[in-house]
């Protein structure tokens, strides 16, 4: 059929032509952006999931939701970057949005304090002044400026959400990939979102990581379980599977057979990225606007092939070849989480030698821990592909250490 009006999009992010069963988080979202703008207090989320969920799609669709609604948005994707690299990716984004909701030429009081918060937020990046602050907006005295993460960021939470509510609007920080943010920093936005909890703001910050993010949050503040849900999304169940296959393809007068449909469910074990990826290469597939089960059955293979070649192969070709023979015992395993000393074993290793290189993985985003001793892939079926990428193991030896000259 015309690759052109190929419907489905299994791109990183990518928001498809149909978005089914997530239907709870964005009715949460919608109930918090509502009760803020009312003076009223609601619990924040970080949506946590394994790769190709959709968890980007969300945070998408949660920004759609915010704009209509009026409030300003800035959307984030956390990088591992030091303190100094984070503050000047927040005064960056809150600048604009600061500016957005009330343009230079007509600030208020509380615009003018919002913006000299944001100054002295950025000036205190660096005593020596090497980061310009790129707008001549005098620094604030006592606020956003003491030098400490956590209240320099509350102090400019509380400053654009007082500019905010002045305006009857609200911000809404949406962050990606918040596992990648380090301690000091979740630890500054969970405050922050404290702060204006307390005083009842229009801002707010909604997340989206894997899922060791409510352990991370719960380890840099005790009280983050208050403040936030941790919404878990996971593989869609039959039916919302069955929409998102075949909905996006009847928009496009073409059908599925009931057969060809429990074939691509089996296939794809529901999750959201499985789904836009087999559709795209049975849509390439199939020659009439009836797809039939032969038609999936001939796709797969490109399926397969597709998935190695990048969502997955991407992930591995990152790893140290003991990282890779870590990866490739686990899948030996199964697709469960493995217990750490199970691992070791099937390396003819001890746990304590592999500590490092568990912990290299789980820092890299390619492993995390759902309970203590435990391991699992964060992505899906990520074990089958090692068995396929890496048919044999190989341990590498044990590197000696070089002994020195006295």
């Amino acid at each position: 059929m015309d690759a052109v009006s190929n419907p489905y999009t299994p791109n990183a992010g990518a928001t498809p032509e149909i978005v089914v069963g997530r239907d709870d988080q964005l009715e949460a979202f919608t109930v918090l952006l509502q009760r803020l703008e009312r003076g009223r207090t609601e619990q924040s989320m970080v949506i946590t999931g394994l790769r190709g969920v959709g968890k980007t799609v969300l945070l998408g669709r949660f920004g759609e939701i915010a704009r209509r609604a009026g409030w300003e948005v800035v959307e984030i994707e956390a990088s591992k970057h030091d303190d100094t690299r984070f503050r000047q990716a927040m005064f960056s984004q809150l600048k604009a949005a600061l500016l957005r909701l009330s343009p230079r030429a007509r600030w208020t009081d509380r615009a003018r304090r919002a913006a000299e918060v944001l100054s002295a937020f950025a000036v205190s990046v660096d005593q020596k002044g090497t980061f310009s602050v790129s707008w001549d907006v005098p620094a604030a005295e006592g606020a956003g400026d003491h030098g400490d993460l956590s209240m320099d960021l509350t102090d400019v939470f509380v400053a654009l959400g007082e500019a905010a509510e002045e305006q009857d609007r609200g911000v809404a920080l949406l962050v990606d990939e918040v596992q990648f943010l380090g301690r000091s920093q979740l630890e500054a936005l969970i405050q922050a979102v404290h702060k204006t909890v307390q005083r009842r703001l229009p801002i707010t910050f909604v997340g989206a990581g894997l899922p060791q993010i409510a352990e991370l949050a719960g380890d840099a503040k005790s009280y983050a379980e208050r403040l936030f849900t941790f919404p878990s999304v996971g593989s869609l169940d039959d039916e919302d599977a069955r929409k998102a296959l075949i909905e996006p393809a009847l928009l496009e007068g073409v059908t599925f057979d009931d057969d060809a449909v429990k074939l691509a469910i089996r296939i794809t074990q529901g999750y959201p990225y499985f789904i836009q990826e087999l559709g795209y290469q049975v849509w390439g597939v199939a020659t009439e606007h009836r797809i039939r089960r032969a038609d999936v059955a001939a796709a797969r293979e490109a399926y397969e092939a597709k998935l190695d070649g990048s969502f997955f192969r991407v992930r591995l070709d990152r790893a140290t070849p003991l990282q890779t023979a870590y990866l490739r015992a686990m899948a030996e395993l199964g697709p469960k989480p493995q217990k750490a000393s199970d691992v070791a074993r099937v390396m003819g290793r001890e746990s304590t030698q592999l500590g490092p290189t568990r912990a290299e993985l789980i820092d890299m985003g390619l492993l995390y821990t759902p309970e203590h001793g435990y391991a699992a892939f964060t992505v899906p079926d990520f074990d089958a592909f090692m068995l396929r990428a890496v048919p044999e193991l190989h341990v590498p030896e044990i590197q000696k250490r070089k002994r020195r000259e006295p």
